[in-house]
């Protein structure tokens, strides 16, 4: 494991990424995990800290994995789904239906599409890097958002947990991660969406295998 600074918040503190890289070569596929776009979303996170534990301990061979526990920091740390200064980065990113209209205050835009620092190092990122394959981790009703084709790691999700595949939310989200990456960018994109609320231990023993399993498969 590598661990370095993925980039930084609107205030400048730190967001770190996880690098695994266990006999890769040259035609290895890359998977990038983002937990904690919203930081009052903590199911996420606790989910993307777990697996960097267990890759830790059993890393997959074949198969480079970059994990962002906490890629709002400063909502983490606030408990807010919006960063400090009140936008929601999963509708702050440069998508072609990015717009200033939203409806509620949590879904606030930001004054310009990637106006934030934090989806800033998130497209510098993809600019600069190979992506294969993107899972962003959320907690609201149980559902596993598919942008692009998201096999074999959504049916694999979906077949452990039951969590139902969808092509569609079900709202407008314009400026969102599953657009930019999976619609527009045409790398799959699978937004994990975990039941809010659900305790540590529910986690890990429903969740944690699964997501390891299904990059098991995936790295073959």
């Amino acid at each position: 494991m590598q661990s370095f600074i993925f980039g930084k918040s609107s205030l400048e503190l730190p967001v770190f990424g996880f690098d695994f890289e266990h006999e890769t070569n040259e035609k290895s596929k890359h998977v990038l995990i983002i937990g904690g776009v919203h930081g009052d979303e903590i199911e996420g996170v606790t989910l993307c800290r777990a697996l960097i534990g267990k890759l830790t301990k059993e890393p997959i061979k074949n198969l480079k994995i970059t994990l962002v526990p906490e890629f709002n920091i400063e909502g983490v740390l606030l408990k807010t789904r919006q960063n400090y200064f009140g936008v929601d980065l999963n509708r702050n990113l440069p998508t072609k239906d990015w717009s200033q209209d939203y409806t509620k205050i949590r879904y606030f835009p930001g004054k310009a599409a990637a106006s934030e620092n934090e989806n800033k190092a998130l497209v510098e990122y993809l600019k600069n890097n190979s992506v294969d394959f993107i899972i962003s981790l959320h907690s609201w009703k149980p559902m596993l958002n598919v942008n692009g084709d998201c096999s074999p790691i959504a049916d694999h999700i979906n077949k452990k947990t039951e969590y139902i595949i969808k092509e569609d939310i079900g709202y407008p989200t314009p400026g969102s991660l599953g657009t930019y990456t999976g619609l527009e960018q045409k790398t799959p994109t699978l937004t994990y969406e975990l039941q809010k609320g659900i305790d540590m231990e529910e986690i890990l023993r429903v969740h944690l295998g699964p997501m390891y399993e299904s990059l098991e498969i995936y790295s073959k």
